[in-house]
């Protein structure tokens, strides 16, 4: 039987070995082999490419020279529509058939198709705005590429009748002026894809086999570690035993563990720590009974003190709120005097949009201090006229971003509401259709009766789609981080709703977003 008389040297040493052996083996290997699999595609991918690249820009430079040469050779002879004919006979002649996928294209400036020995139906056609799968204009892009004084390329999706799909692929153009030709040859890239997804197998092959070796390797080692294990377990049970002996016959005597019992130099030590600490215990015994007598007393103590601090912390806010309201004041007064002699001005347009939007907050925090302790009494209310008084009042906050304001605002709708909370919905889902429309859009507002005594008020947008809709109405929640604000406005507003039994309605998709409140003309709910 193996014996030792360290268990740190026993367990620590053995575990270490297993893990950092294991570890450095498998980061080693897997890392290399990512590593070199990784260098083989980037190889793979770009000599591919730079060497089709230079064979198509060869074979299109070719084919014009080609036709230069017949150019100029029977421009003084014959008549040029016949030279053109001949040329574009000699290249057809030149195309490789052994493959459909290597052939010479010609387009005019404007987009005519002139020679495809593919899509012969598609001669004399203008191809000049058709796309690829993706919306992408390959003829008008090809034309304009070749215009360049060297040509260009242009890479994009094209049909491959081989494989019956649209596969990637990359041509070159070139013009030849004289005739107003863009000449051109493309080379499909699937076969770099068939390179790569054969050197990943071979990768995945490689890695199973290190993964068996690894794992081969693993087991070794733990049958190592459990033949260790177990013979170190013979010897700590008989320490602990000794240890526990002492701690039962403690409770009757004071006298110390016998040390010599003991076989590892650690569990000697734990024999003393055990002593000390039982001499400590009664002392600490004693202190937690004090401590526990004054426990009550402290935790009063610091309760109150946090009830003070929170109590400071609404008077601040409360202050806070409070002093904005007077410069607020004072900017609004001095930008309608403004107004007043500079009228039409963007800058103070801007200026009132900002002052406006600095107002829209207040209003919010305002409520949020005020909704516990006041009570917001229901009153018959015009919503037609306060619609259009917060459009106005929104008016230069959304021209200043670029928007406008499209209306349906049926006249002399009234229902029972307060008037601060019916303000809060409509300025928070204006303001949010402010922030996140796209530019030069319209916000599409909508307040008309749904049925003798429904209403219904709708906000519409042609904004981003909004992902998480169920989040859309908790608090410091903002779709969009880089567009400001604080993330209360809708929380404030599932309050209010929450409250009267206004039921919502949110709907978006990629083309619009709309918020819709249904509100009950005579509902008389308190709370």
């Amino acid at each position: 039987m193996f014996k030792a008389k360290s268990l740190y040297h026993l367990i620590v040493y053995s575990i270490l070995f297993i893990v950092v052996l294991i570890s450095f083996f498998t980061f080693i290997i897997i890392n290399n082999a990512h590593e070199e699999l990784q260098e083989k595609i980037v190889t793979l991918n770009t000599d591919y490419k730079d060497n089709q690249q230079e064979l198509i820009k060869n074979d299109v430079n070719a084919a014009i020279s080609f036709i230069k040469h017949i150019h100029e050779k029977y421009k003084d002879i014959k008549d040029e529509e016949a030279i053109k004919k001949e040329a574009l006979i000699a290249i057809d002649k030149m195309r490789d058939l052994s493959t459909i996928n290597e052939y010479i294209f010609i387009y005019n400036f404007d987009g005519t198709s002139i020679h495809h020995p593919i899509a012969k139906k598609d001669i004399g056609k203008n191809l000049f705005e058709s796309t690829d799968i993706n919306g992408k204009k390959v003829i008008k892009e090809l034309i304009e590429v070749s215009q360049k004084s060297k040509g260009g390329f242009v890479e994009y999706n094209w049909y491959k009748p081989d494989i019956s799909q649209n596969i990637k692929k990359i041509s070159y153009a070139k013009s030849y002026e004289p005739w107003n030709w863009s000449i051109g040859k493309g080379v499909y890239l699937d076969k770099i894809d068939n390179l790569v997804q054969r050197k990943k197998y071979e990768y995945d092959q490689k890695i199973s086999d290190y993964t068996l070796q690894i794992t081969s390797l693993t087991i070794m080692l733990v049958l190592y570690s459990i033949f260790i294990y177990k013979n170190a377990t013979i010897l700590i049970v008989s320490d602990v035993k000794e240890i526990g002996k002492y701690f039962k016959e403690s409770q009757k005597n004071d006298k110390p563990l016998n040390q010599n019992r003991l076989i590892f130099g650690e569990f000697k030590v734990i024999a003393n720590y055990a002593t000390d600490a039982m001499n400590n215990i009664k002392i600490k015994t004693h202190m937690l009974e004090d401590l526990n007598k004054n426990l009550e007393y402290k935790v009063d103590e610091k309760t109150k003190e946090l009830t003070k601090l929170i109590e400071s912390q609404k008077k601040f806010i409360n202050n806070s709120v409070h002093e904005i309201n007077t410069p607020l004041s004072i900017i609004q007064t001095n930008i309608d005097l403004l107004k007043m002699n500079i009228p039409n001005n963007k800058y103070v347009t801007h200026i009132e949009s900002g002052a406006k939007i600095i107002q829209y907050i207040y209003d919010d925090l305002s409520y949020l201090i005020k909704k516990d302790r006041v009570i917001y009494e229901k009153e018959y209310l015009n919503l037609s006229n306060i619609v259009s008084q917060r459009l106005e009042f929104f008016q230069e906050i959304a021209t200043s971003n670029s928007l406008h304001f499209e209306s349906t605002i049926q006249e002399d709708i009234y229902i029972k509401f307060n008037i601060t909370e019916f303000q809060r919905i409509i300025d928070n889902n204006i303001s949010n259709a402010i922030k996140y429309s796209y530019a030069n859009s319209a916000i599409h507002i909508k307040l008309d009766y749904t049925r003798d005594d429904q209403v219904e008020f709708s906000v519409a947008t042609n904004s981003k789609k909004i992902d998480y809709q169920s989040k859309i109405f908790d608090d410091f929640y903002r779709e969009n981080s880089n567009r400001g604000g604080f993330g209360l406005g809708l929380k404030i507003v599932k309050e209010i709703c929450d409250k009267n039994l206004v039921i919502i309605k949110l709907q978006s998709n990629d083309k619009e977003t709309k918020f819709t409140y249904r509100f009950r003309i005579n509902e008389n709910i308190t709370a």
